[in-house]
Parts: structure tokens; sequence; C-alpha cells
């Protein structure tokens, strides 16, 4: 807490009208009618909640920790930018990334007028997470560290210890920011325990990615509960829609939430196809390993792959120009019939499917 901007500490968050269920509400300023086809329960001609403690403490429970935890957010980007606008002073403070990765880390910090610190991945390493020299390059001014695991875009997912050991060496001196939107596809999720573990830590989760509600923009910012409340002063009331609010509920039911894992796993069996099967064009030069929903791969042809999955109707992410990633396509992993035509694209047969 004492790393926050000192006008964050001394905020007084904004006051919205009172919401008591059951009452009538003349105290909002809202239409009393409800639009023409409205079916949401709650009526879109009412403000939702402004703070959506509810939803809050379902997905506090579904990530395992408590409701005083949880901070929804408009995806997971919108909690980087509060972060970023809590902990930096412009032209004062600094944020410190490790290239490549997440690309609006950096975007949210110039907003804001912080410094950027790039410590890059280690890529002969396997894209390793430089530990050792994030604490030696650790500076006054320096307040978050953005680590992304599995990270985007080169896919592989941090081994606990590393991250365990650059929270130890940062206690006291920096916050540090898990993001952890892509950790439903991997093999360990460390969230619980560096939550439970650490009060300078933050984990960001998103549903856009496991849940495949990106078209509802929820993240999650978790971290200790004084934080929590500090950083959900700043956002704006009423900031998460009503309809958003239900289709995430319903998302979380029973059932739904069951159908959500089969296709995580199909993805899952989906990847491992496809890393086979990629590793055998001849242009592509290496298959990295893995932990996502998506896989990167490095070719000498790059521009010549993109085009021919172009011509097939299919859009791939280049990264072949950045100088931490030469040659590098990420490559999302799609139902087995988009995959198949990606992989025709290249010149290969489809090869057998995962059954669903």
């Amino acid at each position: 807490m004492d790393l926050l901007r000192p006008e964050i500490r001394a905020l007084r968050p904004y006051r919205p009208a009172e919401y008591v269920g059951g009452y009538t509400r003349l105290n909002a300023n809202e239409n009393p009618w409800r639009p023409v086809g409205d079916t949401t329960r709650d009526g879109l001609n009412r403000y939702p909640d402004p703070h959506p403690a509810a939803l809050a403490a379902r997905l506090a429970a579904s990530y395992g920790v408590a409701a005083d935890q949880a901070l929804v957010t408009r995806g997971s980007s919108e909690a980087i930018d509060v972060l970023v606008r809590s902990f930096c002073r412009a032209g004062q403070d600094e944020i410190v990334i490790c290239p490549p990765t997440f690309g609006m880390y950096e975007v949210y910090a110039q907003v804001q007028g912080a410094g950027i610190r790039r410590i890059p991945l280690r890529r002969e390493q396997g894209y390793a997470l430089p530990v050792d020299a994030i604490l030696a390059g650790w500076q006054p001014a320096s307040r978050l560290v953005f680590v992304c695991s599995p990270n985007n875009p080169t896919g592989n997912q941090f081994p606990r210890a590393d991250v365990v050991a650059l929270c130890e060496g940062l206690a006291g001196r920096g916050v540090v920011v898990l993001d952890a939107a892509y950790a439903e596809f991997a093999g360990d999720d460390p969230t619980v325990d560096l939550l439970s573990r650490f009060e300078h830590v933050v984990v960001l989760r998103t549903l856009s990615k496991a849940l495949g509600l990106a078209g509802v923009r929820c993240g999650v910012l978790l971290g200790a509960p004084p934080l929590v409340a500090q950083l959900g002063g700043i956002l704006p009331p009423y900031s998460f829609p009503t309809a958003s609010q239900e289709a995430v509920f319903a998302a979380l039911e029973p059932a739904t939430a069951a159908e959500s894992l089969r296709r995580r796993q199909l993805l899952v069996a989906e990847r491992s196809r496809m890393a086979t099967a990629l590793a055998r064009v001849p242009s592509i030069r290496r298959v990295w390993p893995s932990d996502a929903n998506f896989i990167f791969v490095e070719s000498d042809a790059a521009a010549t792959l993109v085009a021919q999955a172009r011509q097939a109707g299919i859009l791939i992410r280049d990264f072949s120009q950045d100088p931490a990633t030469p040659g590098g396509l990420r490559i999302t992993i799609g139902t087995p019939e988009e995959n198949g035509r990606l992989l025709a694209a290249f010149g290969l047969s489809a090869g057998p499917e995962p059954r669903p």
C-alpha cells in the first residue's frame, strides 16, 4: 500500500445513488420503462450494481480466493491500466516488463507517462524468466513488474519456483503482477499459493479465453483485500454492464462450466496435434512448447506462411519483424476443422482429429 501514489491513497471514492433491492428507484435519474425487446432480469433501463459484489464473490469462489480479494474489471486490460495509474507517477516511476510479452503493459505505461524498463526473456533458455536480472536491475522508481505466464506470444509458462523467487526478492520493494490469462490451458495454476503467501502480488485472470467470453469483456484482479478495496475506488461506478453480468453468471452454471471444460480439453488435444503437424512444415524451423491456447513457431518464410493462411481465409499473427521473436508466428488453436484447413494451406494433410 505504501507504494501507491499518494493521491490514490488519499482518494475519496465517488458515492453513487443508493441501491436497495425491492425499492422503487427515484434517486438515479433512470428511465422508468424497459427498452423494447429487453429480456434481462433487472432491466437495461436501470443502472447495474455500482460495483458488482455478487459477481466478484462468485468469480472469487471459482478461483479459490475470498470475495474481498476480487475486483471485477472490463477485461484484464482495464486491470493493467488501473494498476499503472495507481502506482506510477507520471515522469517519476516505472514499470518493468520482459519482452517479448503482451504489448498493452507498455501502452498503458506510455499513456500514464511512466517509464518502461525492459529486461528481455532469455530466448536461448526457452524464453526463460530472468529473475536475477530483474532483481539486480530494480530501481527506487520501479513499482510494478508484469509477468505474463503462460507468456503471450511465446506460450510458455514460467516455473512456479521462478515466480516465487521473484516475489520473495521484491518483498517491500515492488508489486509483482502475474498475468495468468491463459492459466486454464496450463498444467499449473499458482494463483491461490501466491496470494496466500504474498501481499505484494496481484494476479490477473480473464474469462475471454477459457470460458469463451471475449465479447463480454470480463476480467478479474485478485490481490490483498486492502489493495483491492483501494483500486475499486478508482473504477467508475456502473462500469460492468447488466447484460455482461448475466452472461458471466450463466457461464459459471455447472452445466455450462462442464461444457467449457470439455472444450478446453479438446483445445489442449488439438494443440498437441497441431504442434506435431507444424513441425513437418519445411519452412518452420522451430515449434516452441506451449501451455496456452496458441502455438508459437519460427519460420524462415514467415511472410509466405501468413500469405498462404490468408489465401485460405485464415488469419495468423505475425511477430517475425520483432527482434525478440525473429521469424515468429503465433497461431491460435481453433476447431479441428479450422486447424485442418490451416494445415492444408501449409501443404499438409490434416491428420486424425481428437474426439470431442
